[in-house]
């Protein structure tokens, strides 16, 4: 198994930038392909962005595309999401997850993951 912390969110204006991190713990990050999500009150948990074990391969919701980039150091067990160009959106929860890096496909639904760290708040404020 493999343990997920995520620490980084918190409130920023709108146009502003701000780095989610991801901390694994336990078996060996590179086993695992990561994504990140997120979730605003009421509606379904939507994908951001993936990335495949090596760091090789990335993959990103349209919405966010040339704003967000999703990156990994293996080396420090961290993964890790940088938003920039950030729009005024409802508070949201972003959520770091990970399956198996054997797993086949892109690893856009939130079906995919077996491990998911606790979501910190991300608010944009116009």
């Amino acid at each position: 198994q493999v343990q997920l912390v995520e620490s980084g969110g918190g409130l920023v204006q709108a146009g502003g930038s701000l780095r989610l991190s991801c901390a694994a713990s336990g078996r060996t990050f590179s086993n695992y392909a990561v994504g990140w999500f997120r979730q605003a009150p009421g509606k379904e948990r939507e994908f951001v962005a993936a990335i495949s074990w090596s760091g090789r391969s990335t993959y990103y919701a349209d919405s966010v595309k040339g704003r967000f980039s999703i990156s990994r150091d293996n080396s420090k067990n961290m993964a890790y999401l940088q938003m920039i160009s950030l729009k005024p959106e409802v508070p949201a929860l972003y959520y770091c997850a990970a399956r198996d890096r054997s797993a086949l496909g892109a690893g856009v639904a939130y079906s995919e993951y077996d491990y998911w760290g606790q979501g910190p708040q991300v608010t944009v404020s116009s």
